[in-house]
């Protein structure tokens, strides 16, 4: 019996050609915070702040609990978006534009992410990539917009003679 090599398929983002101008990219599965996920991103980046680690001193405060760390909402919500978007795709971040926090997030809520491709150019200096402007926001559980951030990056163009 004839060996068969099966078609190999590799999870990757979108290259910089086949990213489409006003698109927008809902990205799954969507991510639970804990508060390990708090603490641990929160002690990591040395920030000591009582508003994300102190449960008591937090719940005398106009939010009555802890707010998980806005960088780790940002961190979350911009990783969400990889595997549709820039694995292996990107060849640098370079940059993000503005960034905002509406509304707070908390141990227990789940974030949820879409993506919208806002702009895209050729790279100046470079003839293999190309230059995407993101729009990512993340919602809750509710629905409710918790972040936004604009984000440039340096894509990869799709290699010569590739089909698919």
């Amino acid at each position: 019996m004839e060996k068969h090599s099966p078609k190999v398929v590799e999870q990757r983002g979108l290259y910089y050609d086949e990213v489409e101008l006003d698109t927008e990219y809902r990205h799954a599965p969507g991510r639970t915070v804990t508060e390990a996920d708090n603490t641990l991103f929160t002690t990591l980046t040395m920030n000591p702040a009582s508003i994300h680690l102190d449960a008591h001193r937090s719940a005398e405060t106009q939010f009555g609990q802890r707010l998980v760390n806005s960088m780790f909402t940002l961190s979350t919500l911009v990783g969400l978006s990889v595997g549709q978007t820039t694995q292996g795709t990107t060849v640098a971040n370079l940059g993000f534009g503005s960034v905002e926090f509406p509304k707070p997030v908390f141990v227990g809520d789940t974030l949820y992410a879409t993506t919208r491709v806002l702009e895209k150019r050729l790279s100046k200096s470079r003839d293999d990539v190309g230059i995407v402007t993101f729009l990512h926001t993340a919602t809750n559980q509710r629905g409710e917009v918790v972040a936004t951030a604009s984000r440039s990056a340096m894509m990869l163009m799709k290699p010569r003679g590739d089909a698919g």
